[in-house]
């Protein structure tokens, strides 16, 4: 679960309590505390501790996710745009051949 790892540290340090002690606190080892604040992501048991010590909804600390666009229409190239896009990526792939080519043979 993704929960916001700069919320937790900033509860954290209000707080004044190391890491260890929010381990301890909630019940979790310090290794899950430190992947909390540097990676921000949980188990929902540690979400659930982490808002029971820092006595806030657990929502508090989620991260915000942000509606993703859904495409429903592909476009499709004419033959003529089909033939430009392969000659421009055969040319970027042969340039990039030749050039290893070159790196090996200094």
């Amino acid at each position: 679960m993704e929960i916001n790892a700069s919320k937790v540290k900033e509860l954290r340090t209000e707080q004044l309590w190391t890491q260890q002690h929010l381990a301890d606190a909630c019940d979790i080892s310090l290794r899950t505390v430190q992947r909390v604040e540097r990676y921000g992501n949980a188990s929902n048991e540690t979400l659930m501790s982490l808002a029971a010590v820092f006595n806030i909804d657990k929502n508090t600390l989620l991260v915000e996710v942000e509606p993703v666009e859904v495409i429903e229409q592909v476009t499709r190239l004419s033959q003529k745009q089909l033939l430009i896009l392969a000659t421009a990526t055969g040319t970027v792939i042969g340039a990039s051949l030749m050039y290893l080519m070159m790196l090996i043979e200094l």
